[in-house]
This record gives C-alpha cells, structure tokens and sequence, in this order.
C-alpha cells in the first residue's frame, strides 16, 4: 500500500513543486516506486519531470471528472524515473464542474485507490490556493508535508494551513496528519532565515525535518532542461539536500 503524501502550502512561490518533483526523483533514487501527482492548472511538475503538457491527450482533469483513469493517464518521467499523473490548464476548469458531483472532494482518492498496490510513494502536488483541488489532495493524502520559506509572511499563511488541515482531519480524512515542515530556498547568511527557522524548531519541534534545503541556482535551472534537480546536477548542494530529505522522508514513515 502507497504512503500518500500532500505537498501543500496556500502561498505561492514557496518551492512546493520544486519540492515535489525533487522528492519524487529523491525517493526513486533510493529504490521507491514513485507516482506523483500535478494537481496544480499551471502543470509546472508536469514540465519539471520532462513531460509536455501541451501534448497531453488526458490528464488529472479527465480522471477527477471520471472520463478516464489514472492507468490510461499517467506518464512516465524518463529523467526522474517516477510516473506522473500530469496537469495542464485544463484544470482550472475542475474547480467549477466539480461542484454538482457526488463525493466531490473525494474524486481523487477514489481515483488513486485502483492504483495504490503499484507504489511505494505518491505525492500530490497542491495548488497555491485553499481550493477544491488542494482539498481533494488532502482528502487523499495520509499526511502533509510543508515546505516553507524562512520569513516573517510564511508563518502568517502557516497558522491558516495548520487550521485547515485540523478541519479536514477532524470532518474528512481522519488519517490526515502533519509529517513535517521542510525549510526551503534557505540562505543561512540572512539573520530573520535564522531566526524563522529557530522559531520553527521551538514550536513544531521534531515536526520540523533535519534536512534544510538552500537556495541554489542549480535547482531554479534544472526545470527549464525538464529534469529534476537531482538528476540535472546531483553533485549541487540542492540535490544533495533533496536525497538527503529523500531519506529522511522514508526512516520517518518506517517510524509513524
């Protein structure tokens, strides 16, 4: 049975589908059979695995609304040797047919259940919205990883994250939990990074994982070549703290 994991955060900008496709590649480094799915409109982890979505005959539209399956769907990352349910902007549509469906948060879990036994890992790349897209997400996920930006505005959004996520667990999806926070697009030389990070640290506590991943050039180019970062460069200091969360990711499930 799969472990799925959300990668979730309201804020735009914060490195969330940086986060999923490298974590993706990470864990299929390591041996773990990968399926990850875009459910952002703009299908940016679509592209950073190498697949064209402007190319695509279907994507996770059709199978939220039941015209296909994630088996005819999914696409298979030959750079970061995972599979993808891909997206494209034909999502942004699913916000509004969704609506009249039965179990409409529920549509992409149901959808994933014919295809659980066949993975290790999924992970769902969230949108920047508390949408119903970001709520189907949770509903299938067993837990939600955070990636967040060491600065003052990314505690603010936090707080409302953490009370969705209470609201969801208590109402929909009791498995639901927090598996971590992941400090992202880190620079150290900044003091208010310090002391963002410390504050993580004193309040989520071993919540917070070890692993912190720094700003780096190389992780920003690697999309533009339809590769992870991982792979484009696995000597940069990105892809090391990615395989290094990788890891840290599974030894923290063998322990839930």
């Amino acid at each position: 049975m799969a472990k799925i994991f959300c990668v979730a955060n309201q804020k735009g900008g914060v490195g969330k589908t940086t986060t999923s496709v490298n974590l993706a590649a990470g864990l299929a480094k390591i041996g773990q059979r990968v399926l990850l799915v875009d459910l952002d409109p703009q299908g940016n982890a679509t592209m950073g695995a190498g697949i064209n979505k402007a190319e695509l005959e279907a994507t996770v539209y059709q199978v939220l609304l039941g015209l296909a399956d994630v088996k005819s769907t999914r696409k298979h990352s030959e750079t970061g040797k995972f599979d993808v349910l891909p997206a494209n902007r034909e999502l942004a549509g699913a916000e509004v047919e969704m609506v009249e469906l039965e179990q409409r948060e529920k549509r992409l879990k149901n959808a994933l259940a014919e295809v659980e036994a066949e993975y290790d890992f999924m992970l769902i790349d969230c949108p920047p919205a508390l949408s119903m897209l970001t709520l189907n997400g949770l509903c299938a996920a067993h837990g939600v990883i955070i990636p967040m930006q060491c600065e003052y505005y990314a505690l603010e959004g936090l707080s409302d994250l953490v009370n969705t996520i209470k609201i969801v667990h208590a109402k929909l999806n009791p498995d639901l939990k927090i598996i971590g926070l992941l400090r992202v697009m880190f620079d150290p030389r900044v003091t208010l990074s310090q002391q963002v990070s410390a504050q993580l640290e004193q309040h989520f506590g071993d919540k917070v994982f070890k692993a912190i991943i720094p700003r780096n050039v190389r992780l920003a180019e690697a999309p533009s070549y339809g590769m992870p970062g991982v792979v484009f460069d696995p000597s940069s200091k990105g892809a090391q703290a990615y395989v290094a969360f990788g890891t840290e990711m599974v030894e923290r499930i063998k322990s839930m």
